[in-house]
């Protein structure tokens, strides 16, 4: 949908449709005034719901005058819009945001800010309910139309979400060291026809090539710049709850983890390793042993499964890790994939992302994390579940314990090891 600034005002001059929608951008000082933030993700939920379009901030609806919009505000214009997607539609949605000049009456390059929103994989609901574009106007979706829509758009989710382009990335994007990690020396084929065969890219419905979510989230040196909560949150907390008022530092330790899946992986694990105690005892025979706190093999299967099949569409949700004295939390983002439910994790396995894994079973395991005779991150077998419940169960005498929360969010407890006769 990409057009020309020529072909842009040639649209703007034969006013909104099903594909453009125009807005004055008013201020009081340095605050968006008007319109509303409710009314412009309103817009763009009923794009989205509908078959794409673009919004141009800056010119009259009316009059379709180019009137632009004040220099200095352009990022409130941009930060009112980002809240907007991210907070007030369900699930969020992730336009294209492009700053430009466009002529006024007189010839008077006006800034101006155009908003591309692609049909989406989803039906999305905004302030306004669920919305579709009916020619210069949005519309409220019967429900026998919202229920085909959503049978219909489910139905195209079989291409899995990993697997789909970026619109506003690039091959550029993409560092070429960690690309390359699955690629090989790509034997006379073009890069970017070996990322495709490993659903790491490919071509979108104007011929340009563009990264897909797997690509990035394994190629690019921080995802963040694409999918903002694409990072695991980790906290060493003092005592056994979240105590801001208690005697001394809360926490203990606190990092946000960000970068390729795999170094996201590494990190966490060696920020637990960091952060449990070990034990020394004394046998009766005189001997000494160590326990600690975690078994190193449990935490690195279960954030690796984390990281590796949690919901890359929620937008604003991102893996936590949380250490306290007595257990250790991880929250993954997103409903059990089909069918399955916290009592059967551990005879079940269903793969949310398919790229996902498949490039994650081509990752050796990170130095200096423990993953017993693993040599790759993932081996795909279903064994990850099991592992952390026998080894974890096996340590500290208390089975990890998998819940749902608001069936959004999968909360596995591993309990800290016991530390009788510790010195």
């Amino acid at each position: 949908m990409k057009r020309t600034h020529a072909e842009l005002l040639e649209k703007i001059r034969l006013s909104e449709d099903s594909f453009l929608e125009l807005k004055e951008v008013r201020f009081i000082g340095d605050r968006v005034r008007g319109p509303a933030q409710g009314d412009l993700v309103d817009e763009l939920a009923a794009f989205a719901n509908s078959a794409g379009g673009v919004l141009v901030l800056g010119v009259e609806d009316r009059n379709r005058a180019v009137v632009g919009t004040d220099l200095e505000g352009l990022d409130a214009v941009e930060s009112l819009l980002r809240q907007a997607c991210e907070d007030s539609v369900t699930p969020p949605l992730a336009p294209i945001i492009e700053r430009l000049t466009l002529p006024d009456a007189a010839g008077v390059g006006q800034p101006v800010i155009r908003v591309e929103v692609a049909r989406s994989l989803f039906v999305h609901q905004s302030p306004g309910g669920y919305l579709r574009r009916v020619g210069s106007s949005k519309r409220p979706i019967p429900p026998d139309q919202l229920a085909r829509l959503f049978q219909q758009r489910s139905q195209s989710r079989l291409i899995r979400f990993d697997e789909t382009r970026v619109p506003n990335a690039t091959f550029a994007d993409l560092d070429e060291v960690l690309w390359r990690r699955f690629t090989g020396d790509l034997e006379g084929e073009p890069a970017t026809d070996v990322l495709a065969k490993l659903a790491m890219g490919g071509m979108d419905d104007e011929g340009e090539w563009r990264p897909s979510v797997a690509g990035l989230l394994m190629s690019c040196p921080d995802p963040r710049r694409f999918f903002p909560a694409a990072y695991v949150q980790a906290v060493a907390y003092s005592g056994t709850e979240i105590d801001p008022g208690q005697p001394g530092p809360y926490q203990l330790d606190a990092a946000d983890i960000f970068g390729p899946l795999d170094r996201q992986i590494a990190d966490a694990c060696h920020f637990v390793r960091r952060n449990m105690r070990t034990w020394g005892s004394k046998s009766p025979a005189g001997g000494r042993s160590d326990t600690p706190q975690y078994n190193a093999l449990a935490v690195f299967e279960a954030v690796t499964n984390a990281v590796a099949h949690r919901d890359y569409s929620l937008g604003g949700s991102k893996v936590r890790l949380r250490i306290f004295d007595d257990r250790l939390e991880i929250y993954t983002p997103g409903m059990l994939a089909n069918t399955m439910t916290p009592e059967t994790l551990r005879y079940r396995q269903v793969c949310r992302n398919e790229a996902l894994a498949s490039l994650l079973a081509r990752c050796p395991v990170p130095p200096g994390v423990e993953a017993g005779r693993r040599r790759r991150i993932m081996d795909r077998r279903g064994e990850g579940v099991p592992l952390i419940l026998k080894e974890s169960t096996r340590l500290s005498g208390k089975v990890p314990e998998f819940r749902m929360i608001d069936d959004s969010e999968l909360m596995l407890t591993i309990f800290s090891a016991r530390a009788d006769g510790a010195e």
